[in-house]
């Protein structure tokens, strides 16, 4: 038999006994406390009481240990120590040959050894259920033990533990947005305030919960779809609908090869910007990832790379004389189109040409040319420009150079005299008479010296010519020397045009009388030639 079964045995024996026979002749026994509640490997005195007429053995029954500390003629009292087991102790009597026992209800309670929350996951999509564990050890009595879930400081659940060992009990939550960052803990709570005592709890460490929200968008990836070998260009990746977005990672690839990317967030958005070069032809691919929490979304693109040279425009003599034919032509690649300006329209092809006889106004003339290419469904163009240089003699002429010339003495001017020409001419200017040279520029004030006829010289290595500039200066008497007779020459030519409308007025007065003097004869002589 094993140890201690011959012990329970007997007490469950003596239990049925003082149940069935709880005595004769008046014999009572009892047990004090009837009702006892220790913590495990407390110590408890218990006093057996007997009443019997007679000399009787009585006792105290339990597999605990046991020690007698005091008695008396009909009680004993016991000291029960290292209590680590509910076993509930009899006190047995035989009085008159009869057995009588009284039973004590002893609660043994115990704290748990240990309290956990089971590791979170790493992240946890908003919105989706999370089974939290909460594993506790030891602990009892069970049924006055209960577990608690909390978040922070508050309370979101509570349910009893079970008597398996170690226990474990699980909730179910559904986490939120603003649950980002929130520590969950779980606290066990031994509630003996039943039993005259209090409320014990101890809390788990806490343990943070990580929460995100990825949409199932996939990024916009925005690129240039073609771009000329050797050009920096932009790439963008973006991504609305995250949270946390801080949290995102981006990625932008061209190739095999990670581009650096300058990441900003804004709101619920990421935005991943790169500028890169490639200078290899062809299709590329272009791939961007936004990774948050377990989850990850793609986009991918593509990018055409493509070598491009201008076209070759060629003025054909690139410098000539006025008056001479000059042919423009221009070329491009195989593939490729051109449009040079002053071309009517013509079947477009890699080459074009024009003819044409300049003049001195088509000096500083620019031809270009626009060369097209379709490449990935792309149309690229590239433009090339020539200036044509017309070689021709001197200009001085009344754009160039005023011939007339009248201002007023001490007023702020400004001459301006200039030859054109290919090659520039050289202009010289001076007074006849003196030589004086012509004060080009500003004048600032104009002083009567400066008055007098100037003769101007433009010339170059093709050619020369002259023009005469007088320069009026008005002051003093000079004025009425000036003024008298344009004031008088303008009087005299307004009397002869009001003479002259007076002699063309009176004039067709007269023929006016003449018409109608002949219309009334005529009517005269109609009349008279009228039978009556």
């Amino acid at each position: 038999m094993a140890p201690g079964a011959a012990p329970a045995a007997l007490l469950a024996l003596l239990v049925l006994l003082g149940t069935l026979l709880p005595g004769s002749g008046g014999a009572e026994i009892s047990i004090h406390p009837p009702k006892a509640i220790i913590p495990r490997g407390g110590s408890l005195r218990v006093n057996c009481s007997i009443s019997c007429d007679r000399k009787t053995t009585f006792g105290l029954e339990t597999v605990l240990n046991k020690e007698e500390v005091s008695r008396g003629p009909n009680w004993k009292v016991f000291e029960l120590s290292d209590v680590q087991e509910e076993i509930n102790p009899l006190c047995y009597s035989n009085c008159h040959g009869e057995q009588i026992v009284a039973s004590m209800n002893l609660t043994i309670y115990w704290f748990p050894e240990r309290v956990e929350l089971a590791p979170l996951p790493l992240w946890q999509p908003v919105g989706e259920e999370l089974n939290l564990s909460c594993q506790v050890s030891g602990g009892g009595p069970r049924h006055h033990l209960s577990m608690v879930l909390l978040r922070g400081e508050e309370e979101l659940d509570r349910q009893p533990v079970g008597k398996e060992e170690p226990a474990e009990v699980t909730f179910m939550v559904q986490p939120r947005r603003e649950d980002h960052g929130t520590s969950f803990s779980c606290r066990w709570e031994l509630d003996l305030r039943s039993q005259g005592l209090e409320l014990f709890q101890n809390t788990s460490a806490p343990r943070k919960l990580q929460t995100y929200v990825l949409p199932s968008t996939d990024p916009h990836l925005e690129a240039p779809p073609v771009v000329e070998v050797g050009s920096r260009w932009p790439v963008k990746c973006t991504l609305d609908g995250l949270f946390p977005a801080s949290d995102a990672e981006v990625y932008v690839q061209l190739g095999d090869q990670k581009l650096e990317s300058n990441i900003t967030y804004n709101g619920d958005s990421v935005l991943a910007e790169a500028w890169t070069e490639e200078n290899e032809e062809g299709t590329h691919s272009l791939r961007c990832s936004v990774s948050l929490g377990e989850k990850i979304r793609r986009t991918r693109g593509s990018v055409t790379m493509y070598s491009f040279p201008l076209p070759t425009l060629t003025l054909s003599p690139p410098e000539v004389s006025e008056w001479t034919t000059v042919t423009v032509e221009c070329v491009t690649r195989d593939g490729a189109v051109v449009r040079l300006n002053g071309v009517s329209a013509e079947p477009p092809g890699p080459r074009a040409q024009l003819k044409l006889n300049v003049s001195a106004d088509d000096h500083g003339s620019n031809f270009s040319c626009s060369a097209a290419l379709k490449i990935a469904g792309q149309e690229v163009h590239k433009i090339q420009t020539r200036e044509l240089h017309v070689l021709y003699g001197p200009r001085l002429d009344q754009r160039d150079c005023l011939g007339n010339w009248t201002w007023q003495e001490g007023s702020e001017q400004t001459l301006k005299c200039a030859a054109r020409g290919n090659p520039i001419p050289k202009l010289n200017c001076s007074r006849k008479g003196d030589g004086a040279s012509l004060p080009i520029g500003d004048l600032r004030p104009v002083t009567r010296e400066v008055a007098g006829t100037y003769l101007c010289w433009a010339t170059s290595a093709r050619g020369g010519v002259t023009r005469e500039v007088v320069l009026n200066v008005l002051y003093g008497q000079n004025i009425l020397d000036i003024v008298i007779p344009v004031v008088a020459v303008t009087l005299i030519l307004g009397t002869l045009g009001t003479a002259g409308y007076i002699y063309n007025y009176q004039r067709k007065i007269q023929k006016y009388e003449l018409q109608k003097a002949q219309k009334e004869a005529a009517l005269k002589l109609n009349a008279q030639s009228t039978p009556p």
